[in-house]
């Protein structure tokens, strides 16, 4: 197909549709991996380490493509299954400029790239999954394309005050496909991005060689849309696709973002697909996310219509938090003024405001500075802990692929936290190792957690600790016990950590007096062999309930009261 004037958006006869998915997007695991990194076509058996793995790949190997394929991710589905996860989100898999191997660079919306594998691999991969009971969600990108064309000259052009530059010439005489994309008009043409947080310039500039398309409310950037969504329906029809990851989506207008939700749930209504599940990455404060998020009224003159945005969006801002708490940098505080700050903006944004998509590592860092993953100069102890947060707290919680291996990659580059998850210089050895200490410990929390309606939908409270039970207080110091409860209706959960790498704690950890009046025990989960005694105080006064635990250094402990 060269048009999209050769897309059939009517379902296929020959296609079941899953719409079985018996799970709330809340509910989900997501493992998010790069097609690129994650494995190849080989048959490959996993190195031999016990505890934590740095990842393959040298600093030439990666920057280019490295030779994950879609056959990798079908040969070892169960691979993450066993990990916990309930969703894999793939990074963009359409044909891209052929420099580029992350699929951000795309030339060709309508077939995807053969260096990953084929359309029929990417149907087989989805259909997998869902006998495996696993959604699948593509990586998709709205606001630019690949490098398809030149400024005058081919010379770099910067974004200077809004000025629209004349357009030079297209890269490729048969691309970008599809060819409606062949039109000059269609792209906003005021050069590369100088400062990421100044607006228009955030929206209207190209993301170094990736040419932006327009986004405003122009003819032009309408007829942009169109084109956009009836791509990304086709797939969704052809593929049977759960759910969409938008990039940049803060490069882009509330409107539009809308408008390009709206029009694909409606169209996997028509297919029977009743729970498609929207997300962005929007890095900024809350109150920005609040333009993107839930029910929101647009109108114009001739639309009267109450567009949804995403459902949810990348918790950035907890990314940001977290870190320095669990590896005792940052005082436990941190957390309980992301959570208050989250709980304002929540209000304006449906059912389901206050649930993001919680996550430790990333593949795009922002700033030209030193990139890590969390791993990096980091304990398996303060991994663990860091993951068993995001699957014990608030919102849908995602990891980023290796990190249950314990990758711990560094450098001045996204490459150095995109490593291989097998040896490119070999075809016989991967680092799937299901028996590594980091893995099986992630494994263990995220069934629990799948199990656990408590930890999918239940309310989160940041508990007081005490040194002598008497006087309780939220933490202040940067080695404060971590502690929050999850509570639904008469159950409830308590997360608790020493984020000291020196320091053995004993700590009193308040609990629900009224939810455990009359229980005398919760039941240890994780990090502790025997039941704990709920403590209740006979100070009239002060009518409390707690537990009272010995934690060494970086110790995490998980009780439930039922």
């Amino acid at each position: 197909m060269k048009s999209i004037k050769d897309i059939d958006l009517s379902p296929k006869p020959d296609k079941k549709y899953w719409k079985s998915c018996h799970r709330e997007w809340r509910e989900e695991f997501i493992y998010f991996l790069l097609v690129d990194r994650f494995h190849d076509s080989n048959k490959r058996n996993s190195a031999d380490f016990d505890v934590r793995h740095s990842g393959f790949g040298d600093d030439a190997q990666l920057g280019k493509q490295c030779g994950g394929t879609l056959r990798g991710i079908i040969s070892h589905l169960t691979y993450i299954k066993n990990l916990g996860c309930t969703a894999i989100w793939l990074s963009p898999v359409f044909k891209n400029n052929p420099e580029s191997y992350h699929g951000y660079a795309i030339e060709n919306y309508l077939e995807i790239d053969e260096r990953f594998g084929t359309k029929d691999e990417l149907e087989e991969l989805v259909a997998q999954a869902h006998q495996h009971d696993m959604r699948v969600f593509l990586d998709v990108v709205l606001h630019h394309a690949g490098n398809n064309w030149n400024y005058p000259e081919g010379k770099p052009y910067y974004y200077h005050e809004g000025t629209e530059f004349d357009f030079g010439e297209w890269r490729y005489l048969d691309r970008p496909v599809p060819v409606e994309l062949r039109n000059p008009a269609l792209y906003s043409r005021k050069g590369q991005i100088r400062n990421f947080d100044d607006y228009p310039e955030t929206r209207e500039g190209d993301f170094f060689s990736l040419k932006a398309f327009k986004n405003d409310e122009s003819m032009e950037a309408i007829h942009v849309q169109k084109i956009l969504t009836a791509i990304h329906c086709y797939w969704i029809k052809e593929l049977d696709i759960d759910g969409f990851r938008l990039d940049a989506v803060k490069h882009m207008g509330a409107l539009s973002i809308s408008r390009f939700c709206s029009y694909v749930r409606e169209y996997t209504y028509s297919l029977g697909k009743k729970n498609f599940f929207l997300f962005g990455e929007i890095v900024g404060a809350d109150v920005m996310a609040n333009n993107y998020l839930g029910p929101k009224t647009l109108t114009t003159y001739n639309d009267q219509n109450i567009y949804f945005g995403l459902n949810s969006a990348l918790d950035f801002q907890l990314h940001f938090a977290l870190e320095g708490v669990i590896k005792g940098q940052d005082s436990p505080h941190k957390l309980i003024e992301r959570y208050e700050e989250l709980q304002k903006n929540a209000l304006d944004r449906g059912e389901y405001g206050e649930f993001l998509v919680t996550f430790l590592d990333n593949h795009d860092q922002i700033g030209d500075e030193f990139k890590h993953r969390f791993g990096y100069s980091t304990e398996p102890q303060q991994i663990i802990a860091g993951v068993a947060f995001l699957l014990c707290a608030l919102g849908t919680p995602c990891i980023y692929y290796g990190t249950e291996q314990g990758l711990d990659g560094c450098g001045r580059g996204d490459r150095y936290i995109r490593e291989c998850m097998f040896n490119p210089n070999d075809k016989t050895t991967n680092l799937l190792n299901q028996q590594s200490e980091v893995y099986k410990a992630i494994a263990s929390i995220a069934q629990f957690r799948n199990e656990s309606n408590v930890l999918k939908f239940g309310r989160m409270f940041m508990r007081e600790s005490s040194k002598d039970g008497i006087h309780f207080h939220l933490p202040e110091c940067n080695k404060c016990i971590l502690a929050f409860s999850r509570i639904l209706y008469d159950q409830e959960i308590v997360f608790i950590f020493n984020s000291s790498m020196s320091d053995e704690k004993e700590e009193h950890i308040l609990v629900d007096c009224q939810l455990n009046r009359d229980k005398k025990l919760m039941t240890a989960v994780y990090g502790k062999k025997q039941n704990v005694e709920i403590i209740h105080s006979k100070d009239p006064a002060n009518l409390v309930c707690y537990i009272k635990l010995y934690l060494k250094p970086m110790q995490l402990v998980i009780l439930k009261n039922y």
